[in-house]
Order: structure tokens, then C-alpha cells, then sequence
């Protein structure tokens, strides 16, 4: 998970500590984007248009929601990613496939 990570929280949320600590034991920098949750702000909005609540993290421009599924993505795809970048070859092949399948499964 290299490119752009932002986090989309209120900082009292022990939901977004969860997420917080699985990105700091991946090593994953990340910015975060503090919400007033009086007053959304239109990144939170258009990130999460089903509830308009926080949790978000956005990798890339994609947004995922929930702290559990987060989790779970960090987890997946770095591990994968990782897998990606160091392979070569018919290994390198294999690998992309199996991260492609996860992608689709988090999608869905």
C-alpha cells in the first residue's frame, strides 16, 4: 500500500485507533483528516455516500469503510503488494493474480 493513504476520523473513535494501529504495524504512512461530525465535510461525503459517517480510509482515491473491513484490506493487500514488488517472473504472475482476486472480493 505505497501511493496515498488518508484516513478520515474523529479522533475519540476507538474504531479509527484499531485502523491507526494496523497501519502503524504495516508501516504505512498515512495523512489524517480530522472531521467535525456537525458539520461533514464534502471529501467525507462523497467517500461514503451509503451512511456519510466516518470511518474512511482512502487509498488512491478509493474509499473503504468500516473499521474491520479496513483492517482486513491493510492486511491483504500489503501483504500481497509486498509480494508483488519483490517477485519475478512466473511467481511475479502468480502473485498479481491472487492480489486481483482479493481486490474483487474486497470490492464486492
Amino acid at each position: 500500500m505505497e501511493d496515498k493513504v488518508v484516513l478520515l476520523d474523529f479522533w475519540p473513535s476507538s474504531y479509527a485507533m484499531r485502523v491507526k494501529i494496523a497501519l502503524a504495524e504495516k508501516d504505512i504512512q498515512y495523512e489524517v483528516k480530522e472531521e467535525n461530525l456537525s458539520n461533514k465535510s464534502s471529501l467525507l461525503l462523497e467517500m461514503n455516500t451509503v451512511h456519510n459517517m466516518i470511518l474512511v480510509l482512502i487509498h488512491n482515491g478509493k474509499p473503504n469503510c468500516e473499521s474491520l473491513k479496513i483492517v482486513y484490506y491493510i492486511d491483504q493487500i500489503y501483504s500481497l503488494g509486498k509480494r508483488v514488488w519483490k517477485s519475478k517472473g512466473d511467481e511475479q504472475e502468480a502473485v498479481k493474480k491472487e492480489f486481483i482476486e482479493n481486490l474483487k472480493i474486497l470490492e464486492g
